[in-house]
């Protein structure tokens, strides 16, 4: 064997650690700092925090007697706040036996229910905060499409075109160019455009206005590849052109969804033009269920790119509260996304194989992290949310678990027994292991 032919794939295999353990260390502190700083606030002590598990690579005690700590293993985190038996808390007898009244109100497990219940909630809570702001940001750096349309950025195309730069959209192939604010608009606009190579555009072009031929508005242009994809896999690269299928020459990214759909998952051969070179790739269309607008799911074969205009719009600023409003309403795309999909698969509408583990999430952090900075931080975002989600979930050993227990307290006057949490607990493990399984089954063993 060659060793040195396998130092590509090693250093790609190293990139995609290192995405995902960035990713992975990013969120977990943000979910552990929400419990640490909530307790805080509430009168409980935390001994230590910890980045990771395993052997100390690095610690330090700060004014407060918590040990913040760096730990080998970067696979998680914990608080273990006074008085806890381990890191996954618990009552230490021992410990709570011997301190004052005083004492315990600094520890979880002495500290009224209401402390309790917001230091728990608060990691789960901290990570919809931190998607909430980095969506945010991203809104508001990418700014709103100027009205009228307007040509930003060409992107490159093999055919030569007569649009440039700052040309004001006037009217595509004799029909006026609709609002890109109004979507149902903008698509009655498309599906109505003449299916043809190239079309007349009218523009205003400093100060005048004039005809000129440009390329399908929507061409079969890539602009982004989705990580652990059929394309992702047979080299296809954002800003590819996809000249010809089976040898049929396209102009339509609308050309290429159909024959993709009608394909069966039957191999495809396509024809891309990268750069000025010409690129043949052969790829098998994957079955993939996608959520649609009526919380259902559609099985569909994709090959997994997104397309877009043969041009970056230009932009202007879009407002702090106009981001923020989309920030909030992506992390609220992405749970209830999330809470359909796990439903769908519940009931067995849709494939459990798209459930990922481990492994699926490394790579799609490796993906996103070779597709710029802005991708990688969105997906931060994305999984930010996902943990937030699952750790509410009413599960035992989970944060939901806990606020369960603490909302049993409040009814009852009294916590769950000792030995009712021990079984829960361990019912709770095995669930959340189980699950655990059966996402490194899929990463292993799923197309």
């Amino acid at each position: 064997m060659d060793i040195v032919s396998l130092l590509p794939q090693f250093g790609g295999f190293i990139y995609t650690i290192i995405a995902f353990v960035v990713a992975l260390s990013v969120i977990v502190a943000i979910h552990e700092y929400g419990h640490y700083i909530v307790g805080r606030w509430s009168g409980i002590h935390a001994d230590v925090f910890s980045l990771g598990f395993g052997p100390i690579l690095y610690s330090r005690v700060d004014k407060r007697g918590t040990r913040w700590q760096i730990a080998a293993f970067p696979l998680g985190g914990y608080v273990k706040f006074k008085g806890d038996a381990n890191a996954s808390g618990g009552k230490d007898e021992e410990t709570f036996s011997t301190l004052s009244e005083q004492e315990r109100r600094t520890t979880m497990n002495g500290a009224p229910l209401w402390a309790r219940s917001a230091t728990v909630a608060a990691g789960p809570v901290f990570n919809f905060a931190l998607s909430i702001i980095v969506f945010t940001l991203i809104f508001m750096s990418r700014g709103v499409v100027s009205e009228p349309i307007t040509v930003g950025e060409l992107r490159p195309l093999p055919d030569m075109q007569e649009l440039q730069a700052g040309d004001v959209i006037l009217e595509i192939a004799g029909m006026e160019t609709p609002s890109f604010d109004d979507a149902e608009g903008f698509d009655t606009f498309l599906n109505n455009l003449p299916e043809e190579p190239t079309l007349d555009y009218t523009v205003e072009r400093d100060g005048s206005e004039l005809v000129v031929e440009g390329p399908y508005i929507y061409p079969p242009l890539v602009t982004q590849v989705i990580p652990r994809s059929a394309a992702n896999d047979a080299g296809i690269e954002p800003e590819d052109v996809i000249l010809s299928i089976n040898g049929d020459p396209i102009f339509a990214f609308e050309q290429l969804r159909e024959t993709v759909e009608g394909s069966e998952g039957a191999p495809l051969e396509l024809q891309l033009w990268r750069g000025g070179d010409i690129v043949d790739v052969t790829l098998e269309p994957r079955r993939t269920d996608e959520p649609q607008a009526d919380n259902t799911f559609k099985t569909v074969y994709r090959i997994g790119i997104a397309g877009g205009m043969f041009f970056d719009p230009a932009t202007e600023a879009q407002s702090p509260l106009d981001a923020l409003s989309n920030g909030i309403s992506q992390t609220g795309r992405i749970i209830t996304g999330s809470l359909s999909g796990l439903w769908h698969m519940i009931t067995g509408a849709i494939s459990t194989c798209n459930l990922s583990g481990p492994i699926g999430i490394a790579e799609t952090s490796g993906a996103m992290a070779s597709q710029g900075t802005q991708s990688f931080i969105w997906f931060i975002a994305v999984l930010s949310t996902a943990v937030g989600l699952l750790n509410l979930f009413p599960i035992p050993v989970l944060d939901g678990g806990h606020l369960c227990f603490h909302a049993y307290e409040a009814v009852t006057g009294k916590p769950p027994s000792d030995r009712a949490l021990r079984i829960l607990m361990s019912i709770g493990l095995f669930v959340v292991l189980s699950v655990m399984v059966l996402g490194l089954t899929n990463d292993l063993f799923c197309p």
